[in-house]
């Protein structure tokens, strides 16, 4: 049978290559695509007659099978040979002897697209052929098929895909934050080598007013300021070209002094342009932290303008106390203290002078390692800027109002910043202003209880608690940062004189005693009798005719405290009906 099929395929491919190669004709579509029924009728009769002698000879290989011995063997060989040869041709890959002889310039890519895909070609053997063969039914069954002819080569588009939208788009993106604490804990770990982490002591005023109240001593840093923390970093984050060509600062504050103890100890050059104004003994200090200093104007504007007309032609960075985010982390670290060394802690109560930068960054911290902590801003009362910007809803650059120019100096040029502004706005529970006495008393409290002396921006924090502003932490756990405390010694001494008056530890009041001898001395023993202590006397002569023999005593007296004081007025009043008692 591989023989006779074989000998029909050479015979059938050598016409086949003739019919290629001669030329002839174009088929039309209404002949027949078959190449085997494309024969004659002789040729096919010729064809039949061949295959049946090579099955009937005796030579043949198949003569043990002859239809004598199997009657239907002869049947099922020809149906298979009939199925080689079928097969042979339909996946023939050469494609001119598979079609046939189709039309000049004809092409399958040309032909009809049916549903938008490229039409099938025509069956290679006519559906009603397969008859011949044993076939009943047609090929292509109840199947119809819609075929639509188009010109030239179809070009396929695709559609768009349906617009998805992602889960995240219908939340609100939040907006970056200016501080966030990974700031906060980046600058902790890099100044944690060159600031100390300062005490957060119990306080020995916590029975007197009720609370416990732990004191975070800012104050002990090495330049006496917890600005410190934020200058450190601040220069640290500069770049190298920025730190090799130096640094220059213009005004006499806690900032400038930062700036010029740590810029040496960064070993970057550090200029400090300094008023004639300024005290000798300040400009010692900022020469023994190894500062250049110069004397230029009469006032802080010009010493100003020109620091920044030297840092404009030598390249230095001029600094003053911003609201840039590295210096409001650095100033951050002070809240991951505080949460650290202070634990179950209720509230932090921070002073919020200077550019607000201390209340700021720790409250940052503190709100988030604990929301529940609240967080008390305290301002001077006569410099309200914070209360006013929140009033009004907006920072306020300027405001109406002289605060005292010597305990409030570092106030008397600063701004309230529009992030510093928006971080106190939202973070900060209550901001408090508190009075000048109020803050010269918590100034007295400081160094009698705690030994230590602290200026008024130091002591606002204790002066609201001692004020009674904040009756609402009674019997909870309060901290209280002590910012700074950086005040000339005169000053210091003339606060704390002012704080005994005001806290009715110092009293001054005048008598009339007559001249007799020894009426000086009754009004001293009574004094002595009380334990008081005698201050200042002055004893003059009434000028009043009306009275030639009467002479008028002032006496400024100090007592241990109200209680003493009250007692002190009672015995004299008893005594001396005429007694003035006169305001300082």
């Amino acid at each position: 049978m591989n023989f006779a099929a074989q000998l029909f395929y050479s015979s059938y491919l050598s016409e086949r290559l003739e019919r290629l190669y001669s030329p002839r004709p174009a088929i039309k579509d209404t002949e027949e695509n078959d190449p085997f029924w494309q024969r004659s009728p002789a040729e096919k009769s010729s064809v039949s007659s061949s295959i049946s002698q090579y099955y009937s000879s005796p030579s043949s290989a198949l003569a043990p099978c002859r239809e004598e011995q199997y009657p239907t063997f002869q049947a099922l060989v020809d149906l298979l040979l009939r199925l080689v040869l079928y097969l042979i041709l339909l996946f023939d890959p050469r494609e001119e002897l598979r079609l046939g002889p189709g039309q000049p310039g004809s092409s399958y890519k040309c032909c009809p697209v049916s549903n938008g895909t490229a039409g099938r070609r025509p069956t290679l053997i006519e559906p009603e052929r397969l008859k011949d063969f044993g076939e009943e039914e047609l090929l292509n069954g109840d199947v119809k098929v819609y075929e639509t002819k188009v010109v030239g080569c179809p070009e396929i588009t695709l559609m768009d895909p349906p617009k998805t939208r992602r889960v995240s788009e219908f939340r609100a993106v939040p907006k970056p934050q200016y501080l966030r604490f990974e700031d906060i804990s980046a600058a902790a770990f890099r100044i944690q080598t060159g600031i100390q982490k300062t005490p957060c002591t119990y306080s020995r005023l916590s029975k007197q007013y009720g609370m416990e109240i732990y004191l975070k001593k800012e104050h002990l840093h090495y330049t006496g300021s917890v600005k410190e923390r934020g200058v450190l970093y601040m220069l640290s984050s500069l770049t190298q070209e920025q730190q090799r060509k130096g640094v220059i600062v213009a005004t006499d504050c806690n900032f400038s002094m930062a700036v010029a103890h740590h810029a040496v100890e960064l070993k970057i050059p550090v200029f400090v342009i300094m008023p004639s104004c300024c005290s000798s003994p300040r400009l010692r200090i900022y020469r023994d932290y190894g500062a250049m200093v110069i004397s230029y104007g009469s006032t802080g504007h010009d010493s100003q303008n020109h620091a920044r007309h030297l840092a404009k032609e030598n390249g230095y960075l001029f600094l003053e106390e911003d609201e840039s985010a590295a210096y409001l982390a650095g100033l951050g670290t002070v809240g991951m203290e505080i949460y650290e060394q202070v634990p179950k802690l209720d509230a932090v109560v921070v002073p919020a002078a200077g550019q607000y930068g201390l209340l700021a960054g720790t409250a940052a911290a503190i709100k988030h390692l604990n929301s529940r902590i609240l967080v008390i801003g305290i301002e001077p009362e006569g410099f309200p800027l914070l209360l006013q910007s929140l009033k009004t809803d907006g920072p306020i650059k300027d405001i109406h109002s002289i605060p005292n120019k010597k305990l409030y100096g570092d106030l008397m040029e600063r701004s309230l910043g529009v992030n510093t502004f928006q971080l106190a706005k939202k973070l900060v529970d209550r901001v408090i202003s508190v009075s000048e006495e109020d803050s010269l008393v918590a100034m007295l409290r400081f160094q009698e209880f705690e030994r230590s002396t602290v200026d008024t921006e130091g002591a606002m924090g204790l002066a609201a608690i001692l004020a009674g502003q904040i009756p609402e932490l009674r019997g909870k756990k309060v901290a209280v940062v002590v910012s700074s405390a950086n005040m000339e010694l005169e000053l210091v001494r003339q606060c704390v004189e002012r704080a005994l008056v005001l806290d009715d530890r110092v009293s001054k009041f005048a008598v009339q005693l007559g001249e007799w001898p020894g009426d000086m001395a009754k009004l001293l023993d009574v004094l002595s009798r009380e334990d008081v202590r005698l201050l200042d006397v002055c004893h003059r002569r009434q000028s009043d005719k009306s009275n030639l023999f009467s002479a008028k005593v002032e006496c400024v007296v100090e007592t241990r405290d109200k209680t003493q004081s009250a007692q002190l007025r009672k015995t004299l009043s008893e005594r001396y009906p005429s007694i003035c008692w006169l305001d300082r």
